[in-house]
């Protein structure tokens, strides 16, 4: 008997290991779009749950940012139910507006976080949910973070484990996920999000990377995937001493100690100072290199300077030795300047 397609074999492996270790009878979603990395992964996800002890299920989050949204979610649930998916869910979220405040550097951030905190919210809470980012993806996330200037963590790309989050499409490419949706008659949703060069992703996707494909050969979306997989150990490992250093410089006052900051290393003392400002309410998506930057300058650099004003509000002043982290308003000062260090995204 011939077997499954090989696109269709490639995506239920990934999706098998991303299940091992899950509990007996818990219940495992796939956040789907209708879109076709996410519908191959429904598909899988309805094949290997059950064969697994576990409950799958399908939730699609509905932006409201294009006409018939509502609609295109109706549908999505639709094919999740006929795909065997039990339960499933359909949530519609309102997304923020980016600029003004400076909480959300665009529209893409917006919509993300709103995404994640409607996932965050689903009840009763399920053991995992799988989301369908691929190796192509991940290339898109290097490159841009290339682009932007952007540090080891941001250049280490997305985790295949945060949390109760998992993506096992990691090493499969986009070509496949669309080879399973057409070997299993699933027909894609096409989102109009993605051929809008509007979006820089976007212009990644379809001008940048076949561009370096064209002048350096195959390949060069797996070698970009590689070197997040590199960085992410390296960036781990910093993470984890800049926890050690944060519980060490824990002293039950406010801010942080300006010269026990000075005798860190540099990768450890600008990811004390970002903990600190996202403790204090600073978004994280707003928080960019030169804020981090000119919060460093208030260590290594004094020489009576004014504070640093920060996203969210927040600003950051060198006061008696201790950079102290205060909030707009009748409040004075941010409690848990340190925070917690966990660069697991």
């Amino acid at each position: 008997m011939a077997g499954p397609h090989p696109a269709v074999a490639a995506i239920r492996l990934a999706v098998r290991g991303a299940l091992a270790g899950l509990p007996d009878g818990g219940v495992v979603l796939v956040a789907c779009s209708g879109g076709a990395d996410s519908l191959a992964l429904a598909a899988a996800l309805a094949f290997e749950g059950p064969r697994h002890g576990l409950r799958p299920g399908g939730v699609t989050v509905d932006h409201g940012l294009q006409p018939g949204s509502a609609e295109q979610a109706s549908r999505v649930t639709a094919v999740l139910a006929e795909l065997g998916l039990d339960p499933v869910h359909a949530v519609r979220v309102t997304v923020a507006q980016p600029g003004g405040t400076g909480r959300y550097p665009g529209p893409e951030a917006a919509a993300r976080a709103a995404r994640y905190a409607a996932l965050d919210q689903i009840v009763p809470a399920p053991a995992a949910i799988l989301l369908g980012h691929t190796l192509d993806d991940q290339a898109e996330t290097v490159l841009l973070g290339l682009a932007r200037g952007s540090g080891a963590r941001a250049l280490a790309g997305m985790a295949p484990v945060s949390g109760r989050y998992r993506r096992p499409l990691l090493g499969v490419r986009r070509a496949q996920t669309r080879a399973a949706c057409a070997a299993l008659a699933l027909t894609p949703w096409e989102d109009p999000h993605n051929s809008d060069p509007g979006y820089a992703r976007v212009r990644v996707r379809r001008a940048l990377l076949p561009a370096l494909e064209e002048q350096l050969g195959p390949g060069v979306a797996e070698a970009l995937a590689r070197t997040a997989g590199q960085l992410r150990a390296d960036a781990d490992v910093l993470d984890e001493l800049a926890a050690a250093a944060a519980a060490e410089l824990a002293d039950g006052q406010p801010g942080l100690p300006a010269a026990a900051l000075a005798v860190q290393p540099r990768a450890i003392r600008t990811r004390l100072l970002k903990a600190a400002a996202l403790a204090a309410g600073a978004p994280a998506g707003a928080l960019a290199h030169q804020h981090v930057t000119q919060m460093e300058a208030l260590v290594t650099g004094w020489h009576g300077q004014r504070g640093v004003d920060l996203p969210g509000g927040i600003r950051c002043q060198r006061r008696y030795d201790r950079l102290i982290f205060a909030v707009a308003g009748p409040r004075t000062c941010a409690p848990g300047a340190i925070g917690e260090l966990s660069g697991r995204d």
